[in-house]
């Protein structure tokens, strides 16, 4: 196990499930929720100062870190962006929070986004980092999309196919995905701490099928969701921030801002010069981007 410096772990019970959740700071409670293919350690160089003036909380979500990590269903319900979401209510609820701030990266700003919509009158402000939403990733796709994000099909294949894959040489894999969607194209943005327990989680064989998992919800259950709410004209209504890198993936569907605006009524945007791992590549800009949105109350606005 991985510790953020200053944050205690526990596990707590949530929907059936036992997560991982560090904690650190206090006053007005702030969620932050990590991507594939890491974990709570993800916020490593940013979650300290956000502690300084935040009640932080980092979930492990359900099959990354040191959360459980049940099968998939046939269905691929089981890892859901909206089953995801449940798990963080629940959290919510185990620690007495009605409201939170939400901070989501990768898979975890699916999770946030999902959770807005599911829950509203849970989220108070939500910060969304280097994803539009799953639904227009997917209707966004050309062949330069695709070969950049080959992941989203490759991981969504049939088990255990991509398993099996990855399985031979995990590390290696997991250490060419990080290297490759950084600006530097290097892994020195990462954290030696941060670095292992990425490659921790991807030698443990449960966790590598989570991941798939979580894939093949994105492209079929999440997909599902995200079209239906479309055509419904399901809006977010908490006040939304979002941080795109200059090189990452949602600069490549060409007004990534404009999507979130199709969404959400209260959109403001910020990009960075940074691949997609923006909390390890440019910490100083997540930090400048979302400590004044989230503090939004104690400047008086």
């Amino acid at each position: 196990m991985h510790h953020i410096s200053g944050f205690d772990q526990s596990y707590i019970e949530v929907n059936g499930i036992r997560l991982s959740v560090h904690q650190a700071g206090s006053g007005v409670p702030l969620i932050l929720l990590h991507g594939y293919p890491q974990n709570h350690m993800c916020w490593a160089r940013v979650a300290p100062a956000l502690a300084q003036r935040f009640h932080v909380i980092i979930p492990d979500l359900r099959g990354y870190g040191d959360s459980d990590a049940p099968p998939d269903d046939a269905d691929h319900t089981t890892y859901a962006k909206r089953t995801m979401a449940s798990d963080v209510v629940g959290l919510m609820d185990a620690l007495g929070l009605v409201r939170a701030h939400v901070l989501g990266h990768d898979r975890g700003g699916r999770v946030a986004y999902r959770l807005a919509l599911d829950h509203p009158d849970r989220v108070d402000r939500l910060g969304i980092i280097e994803i539009v939403p799953t639904g227009d990733f997917w209707a966004a796709w050309g062949a330069d999309l695709a070969i950049k994000a080959y992941h989203w099909t490759f991981l969504a294949q049939p088990a255990p196919l991509p398993e099996r894959m990855i399985g031979a040489d995990p590390v290696g894999y997991i250490d060419w995905t990080l290297q490759s969607w950084t600006l530097a194209q290097s892994l020195d943005a990462f954290p030696a701490a941060s670095l292992e327990s990425y490659r921790a989680q991807a030698r443990d064989p449960a966790r590598i099928h989570a991941m798939c998992a979580d894939y093949r919800a994105g492209a079929t259950f999440d997909r599902a969701l995200d079209d239906a709410d479309r055509a419904a004209g399901r809006k977010i209504t908490a006040p939304l921030r979002f941080l795109w890198a200059a090189d990452g993936f949602p600069a490549r569907t060409g007004d990534p801002a404009g999507v979130w605006r199709a969404w959400a009524d209260d959109v403001s945007d910020a990009s960075c010069t940074s691949g997609h791992f923006a909390m390890e590549e440019a910490p100083d800009a997540v930090l400048a981007t979302f400590l004044p949105f989230f503090d939004a109350e104690r400047a008086g606005e």
